[in-house]
């Protein structure tokens, strides 16, 4: 029975490993498609937007609005694609401390609060994909791939321009 249950757990487990592309590409396409209709929407009502930002008394509104409303667009299209992911997560993330910084903060009273700001998750998000990349199904994997350029799991490796490849990166040239 014991050898039964492991067996069934090791398919299970080699399954899951198999199929474990879907998940950054879920949430990538899914989070990415929000910040792009965000930032549509944004862009459609700028005006708005820019008056929001004077409300807020973040300095130059009319292009700190237009820099954040276009930075989430491009930025949501770019995740829901896999391409530049890594990049453009750094200005994302940095609209996102914009915002806690300047607009949340002021709701933000216990760690329960933190822990319930949306603009929290969304940081985090970002850098999981800062960290991780986007996944094996991505733009930023088939460009790589067509550099040569992957690492052991076959994923996007963005190269490290002026820096020799250190003794854990795992390079294979096909």
């Amino acid at each position: 029975m014991r050898q039964f249950i492991a067996d069934k757990a090791s398919r299970l487990l080699e399954w899951l490993h198999r199929i474990e592309w879907i998940g950054p590409l879920v949430v990538r396409v899914v989070f990415g498609y929000f910040w792009l209709e965000t930032g549509i929407a944004k862009v459609h009502n700028l005006d708005g937007f820019t008056q929001r930002f004077v409300g807020w008394g973040i300095p130059f509104p009319a292009f700190s609005a237009g820099l954040s409303a276009w930075t989430e667009l491009v930025g949501g299209l770019l995740i829901m694609l896999g391409l530049f992911t890594r990049l453009v997560c750094i200005p994302m993330l940095i609209n996102m401390a914009v915002a806690v910084t300047l607009v949340v903060s002021a709701n933000l009273m216990s760690l329960d609060d933190y822990v319930e700001a949306d603009e929290i998750v969304y940081s985090l998000i970002f850098f999981w994909l800062l960290v991780s990349g986007p996944g094996k199904a991505s733009l930023d994997t088939l460009v790589a791939r067509a550099l040569g350029i992957r690492s052991g799991d076959g994923s996007a490796v963005a190269p490290r321009i002026g820096m020799r490849p250190s003794p854990t990166d795992r390079y294979v040239q096909e």
